[in-house]
């Protein structure tokens, strides 16, 4: 397409100039002859002519109707000096004509009016006066000349004024289309660039709007989705960096809580068989509750335990489907208040995982909604397909998440809930980044929290 469009810049740079030259040549031509210096002169010529043609014709017609009217005399030559004759005579008796006007005279300011007779040729002559023919002819013949050579004048510095207009028309049309499609080539790619200047500064989260088709959109559309991939895998990175400093920090309160839990329990299970029997009843009771609290500490200790551990993955070929439907069938008899629905995938997707670690997953999404919808609403379970990715999403009728609660959702925390221990999403969110996914927070289709794992399709993971 790149190519395409330099090509086509190429012919509009070349073929537009040279339309326009062509129009404009015709158009100054016309302009310049059409507005030549030499109309008046062509015109006073042309009324010279047409004023001594009309003259001439007039004193030819005067002079032949006064030697027909006898009112002028002729000069007679007579056929047996036929050798003394002047040469226009002889020239007009060898034609055989009946009649002929010749001018004569200096400058041939005479008419003479030629007839053939039986014995010779008779002449009438007139006197033109002032008028000279011939110095009229001469005039007229300069004007003539002046006037074509005037032309020829003007049509040089026509056609000297159209290419020096036309040089520089083409010039500004081919300088004016270059530049504009010099910007609208280059503006992407420098768009492109100062993308990826500030995505080597740091900034991940510079995005650029790319139109059309060609390659130059298709290296911003790859640009978007490499600066989506490295936002995301720098969040996960500091997500895991996270997970790993909270790990670190629950190894050692877990071994730490273990080694005082355990001479606690023992000494008061030793001070409860050495107490009396009056005070057995008071004993008993305090006993018990020292007993639940310590098994609670335990709890804890063991979700520590299991939070910085990091589990053997075997990861296999698992239909989400199947999985839903299982997780749901094992775990709504935990819940008979709690109606549960799906929106399969027609498309059977199917993912690379470890197995319990995805059931993990599932199960903690399930129980934080029937958590939420406390025992009576609807829980609804999606799985969907897009691209290379598999998606599944669990949505609950609850009261939903507060917007402090979702800022802090997927970070560890400590709860002395008496089901929570504060690390569910934690190890849900742990699990899917191992499992080459993600999890993340959406709006619920029913109206309370809903959370969506992505995960990589089976026929695109490692």
């Amino acid at each position: 397409m790149l190519r395409k469009r330099l090509i086509i810049a190429f012919l509009a740079a070349t073929v537009v100039p040279l339309a326009a030259t062509l129009w404009i040549a015709t158009a100054l031509l016309d302009r310049s002859l059409a507005y030549t210096t030499t109309r008046e002169l062509d015109e006073l010529s042309r009324s010279l002519e047409q004023t001594a043609r009309e003259f001439y014709q007039q004193a030819r017609q005067n002079l032949k109707e006064d030697a027909v009217a006898g009112r002028r005399s002729p000069k007679r030559y007579q056929v047996r000096s036929r050798e003394e004759w002047p040469a226009p005579v002889g020239e007009f008796w060898e034609s055989g004509e009946a009649e002929r006007f010749v001018l004569t005279g200096a400058g041939d300011n005479h008419i003479d009016y030629l007839v053939r007779r039986d014995d010779g040729v008779a002449v009438y002559s007139r006197d033109l006066g002032a008028v000279r023919m011939k110095e009229l002819a001469d005039q007229y013949r300069n004007a003539r000349e002046a006037v074509a050579d005037a032309r020829s004048r003007d049509l040089r510095r026509g056609l000297m004024i159209t290419l020096t207009v036309l040089v520089v028309a083409v010039w500004l049309v081919a300088l004016i289309s270059l530049m504009y499609l010099a910007h609208r080539i280059s503006r992407p790619i420098q768009e492109l660039t100062g993308g990826l200047s500030e995505l080597a500064s740091g900034n991940p989260k510079v995005r650029l709007a790319g139109k059309g088709n060609d390659e130059t959109a298709q290296a911003i559309r790859a640009f978007n989705n490499m600066a989506e991939q490295l936002q995301q895998s720098r969040e996960r990175l500091v997500y895991l960096t996270q997970i790993a400093s909270w790990q670190t920090l629950a190894r050692k309160m877990a071994h730490e809580l273990k080694n005082s839990l355990t001479p606690i329990r023992l000494t008061v299970e030793e001070i409860a068989a050495r107490q009396t029997e009056a005070d057995r009843q008071f004993m008993d009771r305090a006993v018990q509750i020292v007993v639940d609290e310590i098994e609670s500490l335990e709890r804890r200790v063991r979700a520590f335990s299991e939070f910085s551990s990091e589990p053997e993955r075997h990861p296999t070929v698992l239909d989400i489907n199947d999985l839903l439907e299982e997780r749901i069938s094992l775990l709504k008899s935990g819940h008979p208040g709690v109606v549960y629905t799906v929106r399969l995938s027609s498309g059977r997707p199917r993912i690379f995982a470890d197995a319990d670690q995805i059931k993990g997953i599932l199960t903690n999404l399930f129980e934080n909604a029937a958590e939420a919808v406390a025992g009576s609403g609807t829980i609804l379970g999606v799985t969907a397909m897009a691209d290379s990715k598999v998606f599944i999403e669990i949505h609950d009728s609850g009261p939903g998440l507060s917007e402090e609660a979702s800022r802090s959702l997927f970070e560890p925390t400590i709860t002395f809930k008496k089901r929570g221990m504060g690390l569910g999403l934690s190890i849900t969110r742990k699990s899917a980044l191992l499992n080459g996914g993600d999890i993340m927070l959406i709006s619920s289709e029913l109206g309370g929290a809903a959370f969506r794992v992505m995960l990589p399709r089976a026929e695109n993971a490692i």
